[in-house]
Order: structure tokens, then sequence, then C-alpha cells
């Protein structure tokens, strides 16, 4: 998906600690122009759909979405749920990245359309690993329409 346009990332995550690390960690390797950290899901769907406190912020849609599952006021699962249910908002890449390793949370999650799920690894340089392949994966090898 290489392209001019700055490369967004939109980062919903309650966990300040794993939030702080995934910013980190795609500032070290250059894998956004910007990353947008909310921290539940109401406000990641306001933000999709340009609503309340995001109405007049002049954005355009993120190019991959990091979602975590457990999120106050609206679930990740529902979050995702509504997203791959709304035609302009279908197409955004989601990854659900999360400390669950549940079957169920996982069959869930693919049953709404989640482009991945992966799990945080406890180990520090495993996830900063993950995260570095996962952002040049999405944002940079991953080709979209």
């Amino acid at each position: 998906m290489l392209t001019d346009e700055p490369l967004t990332i939109l980062l919903v995550e309650d966990n300040h600690d794993h939030a702080e690390l995934v910013l980190r960690t795609m500032a070290d390797f250059s894998v956004a122009n910007t990353i947008v950290h909310l921290e539940d899901g109401e406000a990641a769907l306001d933000y999709l759909h340009g609503r309340g406190t995001y109405a007049e912020v002049g954005h355009h849609l993120p190019h991959l979405m990091l979602l975590d599952l457990r999120l106050p006021k609206v679930s990740g699962l529902e979050v995702l749920k509504q997203i791959k249910q709304d035609r302009k908002l279908r197409a955004l890449p989601v990854v659900v990245l999360t400390t669950s390793d549940a079957e169920r949370d996982m069959a869930k999650a693919y049953e709404y359309h989640a482009n991945s799920y992966l799990t945080k690894p406890v180990d520090f340089c495993e996830f900063s690993r993950m995260l570095k392949d996962l952002g040049f994966y999405w944002l940079a090898w991953n080709r979209q329409l």
C-alpha cells in the first residue's frame, strides 16, 4: 500500500502500558506517519463515523485499525461487528490485537470478519518484532484497492 498519502493507524486500546508499547514500537520503526490512540469502543465508532467529539475533525479513515477486545463502553467485538456491517467502513483492515487466546474470542472475531487475530506476546522483544512485522505487512506490503 505504498502511497504518498500519510499513513494512519487507529489504535483502540484501554491498557495504557500496552498502548505505550505499541506507540513506541511503531514510532521506532517509522511504521506510520500518524497513530491515533483511543481508549474505548464508543470513541472508536465516533471517530470512524465522524460524530460526537470527532464531528468537526477533518480526517480520513485510517489505513489500519488495531483493536483490543476488552474495551470499556463498547466491546472490541461489537466495534468490529459494526465496522464490517457498514458499507463505508467494511474495507478497513481490522487487526485484533489482544491478550485473549480464547478460542471463542478468536472464532467470534473471524465470524465478524476480522482481517487478522494476534495475541499479544508477554515478551517485550517478541511483541516489538510482531508489531514491526504487522505494520510493514499491512501498510507497505499488503495490496488493497
